[in-house]
Parts: structure tokens; sequence; C-alpha cells
């Protein structure tokens, strides 16, 4: 029976098609696509041997790792649902995402067992925690399971609140690497992958789609601007995707040792604001444009520039297949030029927060969802990130956006990082404060900084205190941590 919107057939008529083909390359390991298919249909076997049923929950904390990958499409195949446990996690993060998912079985590379096992007497239903996978038993293939089974379920951030559980199903998985058509991946492309395949960044924007497109994908365990260039050097890599947080160390590495990237084809960043600074330099450093889209979690690839036709600044115009709308408080589309919440329909949607129907429908309107996020339409059809509602800068009445605070900051030639939030003032309502982080090397103080944005911005923009630290706070993908900056307003 031909399932063609279920992403674990797909897989495997990929796999048939380049059995000999590399697949996957990581840690000293090369898989062909063969032996990737085999190893995940044997581990399927296995968790269904075990007593596992179709919708059953399997934790997943890791690496960049060939063992990774595995036990995720071995989840697919078998119909269980993989849960990726963000690997920075404490045991009581750990213990709330296992208590919300209640997985049957975890997989835990061995540096990151303990917390695990540490709260695992308290997880009802967790009946075994891997350090290593369980070896594959042989018999007859698992039935490809139905194309709206829950197959993936991503827990976010929880930048203001307790992480929710984006689930999304076989379907939308395939949907969300038909969103990358315009990317051109085929089997020639090699994808280097330094962001977390944890994280829909790494999973659903870079090694699903490779795999069926036939490519190759080489793995690094984990960000590191220098290893990830001798990556694409020695692999003569095609493709990456980074935060932009950590592509600026890239960009700085490739200054101070020059690789040889002429393999090259496309550099891709998002997850949050790309800094025109940045594409700037990227330009000129690694002799490409670096080309910006945006994402989420819950719907995946939503947009992107199209190569050949970018606008610096600009996450881009929607993917195929893609609709996106810029919204007034009320709901309605607002005219090009104006901003609004930003709006989409996809058959990459998620399909729900993991037993929180309330937060769904708040998020799920009448098949479109309701990101938080502001934007607005040029008449281009060009999309423009404009903020988070919820990260909005409200001072004296008027609206200041941190990122474009931050856009200012980053246009200092010793500034290498810039976070800026809101803290509460009993005369303005809140008041601008900024963190940057400088470049190796590099000196500026305060007023400097201060000044220089007043060059720039309105006078109600211009931050009334800036800190410095060393390096700016992070989540597992990269992104700017504002929580952490906010608490550390909120001291100072």
């Amino acid at each position: 029976m031909i399932h063609p919107n279920n992403i674990s057939a797909r897989l495997r008529a990929v796999a048939r098609q380049y059995s000999a083909k590399t697949a996957l390359m990581g840690g000293g390991r090369v898989l062909t696509y063969g032996e990737l298919d085999l190893a995940a249909m044997g581990l399927a076997r296995r968790f269904l041997a075990e007593g596992l049923i179709q919708g059953d929950r399997v934790a997943i904390q890791g690496t960049n790792s060939v063992d990774v990958v595995v036990a995720m499409l071995a989840c697919f195949h078998a119909g269980l649902v993989a849960v990726p446990v963000n690997t920075r996690f404490k045991p009581p993060e750990i213990q709330y995402v296992l208590d919300h998912s209640r997985p049957r079985l975890c997989f835990s590379e061995p540096q990151f067992a303990a917390g695990v096992r540490e709260i695992q007497p308290g997880v009802p239903g967790l009946s075994a925690v891997y350090t290593e996978l369980p070896p594959g038993v042989p018999g007859p293939d698992p039935e490809t399971p139905p194309a709206d089974s829950p197959a993936l379920i991503l827990y976010t951030s929880g930048t203001t609140a307790r992480p929710k559980g984006v689930t999304h199903t076989l379907r939308t998985l395939l949907a969300s690497t038909e969103t990358i058509a315009r990317w051109e991946l085929d089997d020639s492309t090699v994808t280097a992958i330094a962001v977390p395949i944890m994280h829909t960044s790494g999973l659903n924007a870079l090694l699903l789609p490779t795999l069926l497109a036939g490519g190759s994908v080489a793995l690094l365990p984990a960000f590191d601007a220098a290893g990830l260039l001798d990556l694409i050097e020695s692999r003569r890599c095609t493709v990456t995707l980074g935060l932009p947080a950590g592509m600026q160390f890239v960009a700085a590495e490739q200054e101070q040792r020059p690789r040889n990237l002429a393999s090259m084809r496309a550099w891709f960043s998002g997850g949050d604001t790309v800094p025109v600074s940045l594409q700037q330099r990227w330009e000129r450093v690694c002799g490409g444009p670096l080309i910006e889209g945006y994402a989420m979690s819950e719907s995946l690839v939503i947009a992107s520039n199209p190569p050949g036709a970018i606008r610096t600044g600009s996450i881009g115009v929607p993917a195929p297949t893609v609709e996106i709308r810029a919204l007034d408080p009320d709901g309605n589309p607002v005219p090009d030029g104006e901003i609004g919440e930003l709006a989409v329909r996809s058959p990459a949607n998620f399909v729900g927060y993991w037993n929180d129907p309330e937060a769904t429908g708040r998020t799920l309107v009448g098949g479109w969802l309701r990101t938080g996020d502001l934007g607005r339409r040029d008449g281009d059809g060009y999309f423009w990130f404009e903020g988070r509602t919820k990260e909005l800068i409200i001072r004296g009445g008027s609206n200041i956006s941190p990122q474009e605070v931050e856009g200012a900051l980053l246009q200092h030639p010793a500034v290498m990082e810039a976070g800026v939030v809101g803290v509460p003032d009993e005369v303005y309502g809140e008041r601008v404060v900024a963190f940057v982080a400088l470049r190796e090397g590099r000196s500026a103080s305060e007023s400097e900084l201060r000044e220089f944005t007043r060059q720039r911005l309105a006078d109600y923009k211009v931050p009334d205190r800036i800190s410095f630290l060393p390096v700016l706070p992070k989540g597992l993908t990269g992104k700017l941590q504002r929580r952490a900056l906010r608490d550390l307003g909120l001291k100072g």
C-alpha cells in the first residue's frame, strides 16, 4: 500500500532507491541509506517486541549523532512518538517533560543519562532508560502507521511559561520538507548540521529534507564555529543552517583562519533576527549570501528568501503551500506596509499542544496559526519581522522593538552580540536595557554605545542602561534567552 503523505513510507522508498549511497556521517561512523534503513527498522521491531504500541512515546536525549537519528526514524516507522529532551535540562525540567509526555522508554546518551535516571522512579510507565541503542530484531516489517498518527512532540523553550508540547504527525513532518522545495536539495546535496537535531532547526529544516532528497548528511555533535568550518571543508558540504548568534562566531572564525568554502551553495539562518550587519559581513567573509528565513516549532519552515532574489533584512516570501497574513488585534488583515501579528496557514502546521486543548484553541484559530510574532508585508510580497508581541517594549506609550535596538548596537564594530529587554519603570512603564558581548580584542564603553545608538535611533529607543557580558545566555538552539536577560535587568 502506498502512503504518499507519510514520511515513514517516503523515507523507506528513498532508502531503496539510494541503498548504496552515503546517508549519514558522524562520530567516525558512515551509514549508507540501506544500512540506515536496516538499523531503523530493526530498532522499530525491537520497540514493538518490547510491548510498545502505536501512539506510545519514546523520549530521546542526545547530541547530533547517528544513534539519535536511528532512534528518531525507528519511532516514525513503528508508529511511536519521538519526544526530544533538551540536553541542557536539569532533573526538575526533565521531570516536567517526562511527566507531561509519559514515555514508555527513554534513550539518553551516557553523558546525560544521570539526570533521567534520577527522576525515573517518579515517572509512571517509564520502564527502561537506555544509554546505548538496543540491538534490532529480525522479522517482518511493521505495518506503515497512518499518516495522521502523532510522530513528534517538540517541547518549546518555555521563555514565558512551562514548555508546551508541539505535536506533529507523519503527514505534517512530510509537508514540512516540501515547504523547503525552493532550497533545491537533491541527491548531490551534502548538508552540514551543527544545530541540534533535537530541535526543528536541525531535524525538520536540514536532516529530514536532505534524507528525502537522497543527499548526504554530515553531523557535528554540537555547535562549534571552527568545527563547522572544518566539517564543510573536509566533507565538501553544500548547505548548512545556523542561528544568527552562532553565525556571528562562524564569520569571526573564518576571518581569523579562512577555510576553503568553495563547495557551499547556500548558507541559511533564522530562528531569531538576522542582523543586516551580519548579512553584509557574511557576503564579504564567506563568499556568498546568508539567506534569512522564518520558522517555528508549530509550523516548521514558513518563509525564506529565494536564492537569487534575496531582500536583505527580510524573512522572505512564503514557502510553497504556505500562506501568511499580518492581522490587527481583531484578527483582520492589515494593509501592506502596516505591522500586525503574523498568522500562518500551512499543511505543516502542528496539530495541537500535547494534552493542552486550551492553549491549542488560542493558537490554532480557524485553520490559521497565530504566531505571536509581529511583521509586515511589502508591496512585492516579502515579509519583514518586527519582533514578538510579548517582547515588545512599551516606553511612555511608544512601542519599541528589541530587534531594532539590537540591530543598531550590532552595527558598532566592537559588538559581537546584543540583547535588549524591557524592565519595569514607575514613570515610563518600561525602560530599555541592553546587554552586549564584545568582540575579542575590541573595547567600547557604555556611554560610547549609547551615543552610537542615539545617532541611529529616536531618543526614546536609546537604551537607558547597557551592561557587558562575556557571552549572552542562549538556549539549546543558540537562540537568545530574553527571560534570563530580563532577570539580570531586574537585578541591575
